[in-house]
């Protein structure tokens, strides 16, 4: 076997590596004739009345918010793993809530069927054919709640819908409204009751986050104002589906220059090569890291993906893709920090 390619390993605070990125940002920014075509006040000031929203209703998670915002605006399907009770399943209806989008929860049991979620065919006597009755999967923003307690043959419904935004009933291909967002919570693995996700479906979330418990003041807020899901049917929309759509698309043009994507690539190698995982990060989550990034560039005003939109967005992307290889242990949040270390920003 040829011998692995060793990155260069440099320890050092995120905070120098963010200043270190500041002070080299003219690599990355986009060139004049890029500028101007998206108007960068423009997306600060439509996405900060939905994030202060958010923030009225899932309280003390500023970061955790921004990310799940950034996961829609990149088209992409989210994860949140956490124990009962922390907001994940309020958080999803919130997000619909603001963006004005439909929405449809599926409790995800030992028993559901993939028809379930689909939808099912019906023999209809007075014109002798069958007719196909849509599922809670046609739904601009679904919820697969608690998606590890069901089977395989279950979980496997989402997998054309959240890779191709299409789904196949007796041979009859539906397209998906658009914009399909699918937000899945997920027990803790330990938990009774639980299967293991497999991973081409953990590789079709663009992200993963953890809500965890609120700190001392956001938990005496809640206790002294009491359940946060009555205020959620009281908020309002803020952006339509059009808006939405229309920042989905001035995401992907966000400008990605030769040495940004150098830096990814070093990550995406060292994720490959270095021994640390069971096998690195796939095409398809090298692109997730690409987009992501991009969405937290364009949240942030900039007129191009720095380096630290890529560490702000590259722990939520990475570790649900990643197993550490035999013999090592880290913690979900160790792992995106240990590649970050190990890969400078030159």
């Amino acid at each position: 076997m040829p011998a692995r390619r060793k990155m260069p390993v440099v320890i050092r605070p995120k905070a120098v590596m963010l200043t270190m990125a500041s002070n080299h940002r003219f690599k990355y920014r986009a060139a004049a004739s890029e500028r101007g075509k998206i108007r960068l006040s423009d997306p600060v000031e439509l996405i900060q009345p939905v994030l202060d929203a958010l923030n009225s209703i899932i309280v003390g998670k500023p970061n955790e918010l921004r990310l799940s915002l950034a996961c829609l605006l990149s088209r992409g399907h989210l994860l949140i793993e956490d124990l009962p009770g922390v907001g994940k399943t309020t958080l999803a209806h919130a997000l619909a809530k603001v963006m004005d989008l439909s929405y449809q929860r599926v409790q995800f049991t030992s028993d559901l069927l993939p028809a379930d979620v689909i939808g099912v065919s019906i023999f209809r006597r007075d014109t002798g054919r069958f007719e196909f009755h849509k599922g809670p999967i046609f739904s601009q923003l679904l919820l697969a709640d608690e998606i590890n307690r069901a089977t395989p043959k279950a979980q496997s419904a989402l997998l054309e819908a959240m890779e191709e935004r299409q789904v196949t009933a007796d041979g009859t291909t539906y397209a998906l409204p658009a914009p399909f967002f699918v937000v899945a919570t997920r027990n803790p693995a330990q938990q009774i009751g639980t299967f293991p996700l497999p991973e081409s479906q953990l590789d079709r979330f663009l992200m993963q986050i953890t809500l965890g418990y609120p700190g001392p003041t956001e938990e005496r807020q809640l206790l002294a104002n009491g359940d946060r899901r009555g205020l959620v049917d009281k908020l309002p929309a803020l952006l339509s589906v059009d808006a939405l759509l229309n920042l989905q698309q001035a995401v992907a043009k966000v400008h990605l220059s030769e040495a940004l994507l150098d830096y990814v690539q070093a990550l995406i190698a060292h994720t490959r090569e270095s021994g640390e995982f069971m096998q690195g990060l796939s095409p398809r989550g090298a692109i997730a890291l690409v987009r992501a990034s991009q969405a937290w560039a364009f949240m942030s005003g900039h007129d191009g993906v720095y380096p630290e939109d890529v560490q702000a967005v590259l722990p939520t992307v990475v570790t649900h893709r990643l197993e550490p290889a035999q013999g090592r242990e880290t913690t979900p949040a160790g792992t995106g920090q240990a590649i970050l270390d190990a890969v400078p920003v030159t």
